[in-house]
C-alpha cells in the first residue's frame, strides 16, 4: 500500500518547526535541544486560546504547519489525532479538585479532559466539520494513528491530516508515567502525488521481532523512547535525509509498521 506525505509539522526540545527541523534530522546543522514552550496558534479565536491547555495549543500548532506546508484547506481535510495519554496536567488537576472542599470541578477543565479536546479545538479553529478521529495506543499511539490515517486516505480517496502529540506530566503521574519532552509531529497524507510530495510512503503491518528504527543520534534516540509521540522520528529522518531508506515502528502485540521512504523532490521554505 503506497500514500504520499504532502507536509509536516514539528515541535519539540531544539525543534521549533519543520523547516528547521528536517536540517537537524538530516545532519546539515548542529541540534541542540533547547526546551520548548508550547505556543497558541494565532488560528484560535481569543477565547478559545484563553481556555486551551498546552496539550491543544502544540497539536493546533503543528496542524496548522502541515496543513500550510501541504497547501491544503485546514477547513475541508479530516483528520485523526493521537496521543498516549491525552491532557495528563487536566487530570491531576480534576484529581485535585476531587479531593478539595468544597469539590468543585471546573467546566474548563472537564471539557478540556476528553481525549477528543484538540480535535474540538482544531474544528473550531478552522471552522471544520469534516470528521476526525482520536486514537490512544499507549507507547504504540503514533503507529496507531499513522495506520488509521492511511487506512482513510486509502479508502476515502483524499488528503488526510494526523497528529500526534504528548507533554510530560506533572509529578503526580509522572511518578508512574514517565514522558521525558514536550513533541509534537502533524503529517499530511494524500493519495496522489503532487508538486509539493515530499515522499512516497508504502507500508506493511507484519509480524516481526526486529528491532524499531532508531532515532539518528543518542540525543534524538532519548527523545524518541522518552516521549511515544516522537516514536516519529526515526520516519521524519528519513524524509529529511531524501534518500531511500526503511523505516521500522513498532505496533501492538508484536506487530510492526514497515514503511518504505522515497523521496519524490517536493520543497517548501
Amino acid at each position: 500500500m503506497k500514500l504520499y506525505l504532502e507536509g509536516v509539522g514539528l515541535r519539540g526540545p531544539g525543534l521549533p518547526h519543520w523547516i528547521a527541523g528536517r536540517e537537524i534530522l538530516a545532519g546539515r546543522v548542529a541540534y541542540r535541544p533547547d526546551e520548548l514552550i508550547p505556543a497558541a496558534d494565532e488560528i484560535l479565536p481569543v477565547g478559545e486560546r484563553r481556555r486551551a491547555t498546552e496539550t491543544v495549543k502544540l497539536a493546533i500548532t503543528v496542524c496548522s504547519e502541515a496543513t500550510r506546508n501541504a497547501a491544503v484547506s485546514p477547513e475541508n481535510t479530516p483528520s485523526v489525532f493521537a496521543s498516549s495519554g491525552g491532557d495528563g496536567a487536566t487530570i491531576v488537576a480534576i484529581f485535585e479538585s476531587l479531593v478539595a472542599v468544597p469539590r468543585e470541578v471546573s467546566p474548563t477543565r472537564f471539557h478540556n479532559s476528553v481525549h477528543n479536546a484538540p480535535a474540538g479545538y482544531w474544528g473550531i479553529a478552522t471552522h471544520s466539520r469534516e470528521a476526525s478521529t482520536s486514537v490512544c495506543a499507549y507507547d504504540f499511539s503514533f503507529t496507531a494513528g499513522f495506520i488509521e490515517a492511511a487506512s482513510q486516505v486509502l479508502t476515502e480517496h483524499r488528503p488526510i491530516l494526523l497528529a500526534a502529540y504528548d507533554l510530560p506530566y506533572p509529578p503526580a503521574l509522572h511518578a508512574i508515567r514517565q514522558i521525558s519532552a514536550e513533541f509534537a509531529v502533524a503529517l499530511v497524507l494524500s493519495p496522489h502525488p503532487t508538486a509539493r510530495s515530499l515522499a512516497s510512503l508504502s507500508f506493511a503491518l507484519i509480524r516481526d521481532e526486529r528491532p524499531a528504527t532508531g532515532a539518528p543520534g543518542p540525543e534524538f534516540e532519548t527523545l524518541r523512547s522518552g516521549n511515544p509521540a516522537a516514536r516519529s522520528l526515526p520516519l521524519l529522518a528519513a524524509v529529511a535525509r531524501a534518500a531511500a531508506s526503511e523505516v521500522a515502528l513498532q505496533h501492538v502485540a508484536g506487530n510492526m509498521l514497515i514503511v518504505e521512504v522515497m523521496p519524490l523532490g517536493g520543497a517548501y521554505t
